[in-house]
């Protein structure tokens, strides 16, 4: 009445079990994680793009500054955002000082 799939032989039941189920195989390497990028190319012209624009033609620099600081944004880049706003408010402060010149010169 014995039969060697019987778990009562003892020793013999662990072995046929490992022969029957062999190992799975080991879980495969994670997927390398998204590094931030080291560069901040997109974030630094918006800045340079955002100071230009408080004294040359602050319409244009202002909105090219926005534009690569929500790109630079959405691209990974910590200082995009704050590169945009900065775009912004130097366009604004663009405007007014360019207002305040022209009113200054009219007679």
């Amino acid at each position: 009445m014995t039969s060697s799939q019987d778990p009562s032989q003892g020793d013999d039941a662990p072995h046929a079990r490992d022969e029957q189920w062999p190992q799975p195989p080991p879980y495969p390497p994670p997927p390398p994680q998204k590094q931030p990028p080291s560069n901040q190319v997109l974030s630094i012209i918006g800045f340079v793009c955002a100071a230009v624009a408080v004294l040359f033609i602050p319409i244009l620099f202002g909105l090219a500054g926005i534009v690569l600081g929500v790109v630079g944004h959405t691209r990974g880049e910590p200082l995009g955002k704050w590169a945009a706003v900065a775009a912004g408010v130097g366009m604004v402060l663009g405007i007014v000082l360019g207002a305040i010149i022209v009113g200054s010169m009219s007679p």
